[in-house]
Parts: structure tokens; sequence; C-alpha cells
């Protein structure tokens, strides 16, 4: 069963590779520390805080590749947690089907910040983490 997670924290340090976001259950009180790059971090912070590049970016190009061509993004899932390692999907809108593509979880992220849609946690991933 999936569960909606909504960013909860962004903890940037420029003087590190290895950024932090946290998802927070949305009824709920579990959260999920996830690592990702200064890249996607940074894609994510500017969506959140309004501020639009003059030409798009990576995840916002994605995204309107994504709602021209097919129904959407209907919403991410941080699916898996092994070896310390999240696995994402993007699960796809195409006529009445869900396409599921395997990602980086923070490019699944970035890219639901930027279209606006759900991000949702499986309860495993919960189950796994260590940090809880």
């Amino acid at each position: 069963m999936d569960v909606e997670v909504e960013l909860s924290r962004i903890i940037i340090n420029e003087a590190s590779d290895q950024q932090v976001i946290v998802l927070k259950e949305k009824n709920g009180q579990r959260t999920i520390p996830i690592v990702i790059g200064i890249v996607e971090i940074f894609a994510i912070d500017r969506k959140l805080k309004g501020i639009e590049p003059q030409r798009p970016m990576t995840h916002d190009l994605l995204a309107d590749i994504i709602e021209k061509t097919s129904g959407g993004v209907e919403k991410v899932v941080i699916c898996d947690l092994q070896n310390n390692t999240f696995y994402a999907e993007i699960h796809l809108k195409k006529n009445e089907q869900i396409i599921k593509i395997d990602s980086r979880p923070s490019d699944a992220i970035a890219l639901a910040v930027a279209a606006g849609t759900p991000i949702y946690a499986a309860e495993n991933v919960f189950e796994n983490d260590d940090s809880q």
C-alpha cells in the first residue's frame, strides 16, 4: 500500500555533493530522509520558492514534454529501499493506462514538484528505513 507523503524539509549544504530531503507522511508522523544531489535539490528548492528560470530547467522540460505527449504524471512513488538505496517509479497516464517508469528518487521528486503531482511512499519503505 502506498502512503501519500509531502516534502517536509530540504537541507542544503553547498560544501557537499550530498543533500538531504525529508519526506513526511501526509497524515502521520513517519519521515523518510533521502540523500540527493545538489542539482536536484536546487531544482526542487527553486520550484518550491516560485523562482522561475528564464529557460526551462531539465525537470521542467521533462514535465512539459510528458504533459504534452501523454496524459501527464499521475504520481511518483518511492517504491523500495534496498541496501540503503531508494528506488522510485514515475507513474505516467497514457489514455486509460498507467505506465511505470523506473527512476532515481531525486529525479522523480524533482519531476513531481515541477509537474505539481503527488508523491507516495510504499509502506515497506517506511518499514525498512532505519532512521525511524
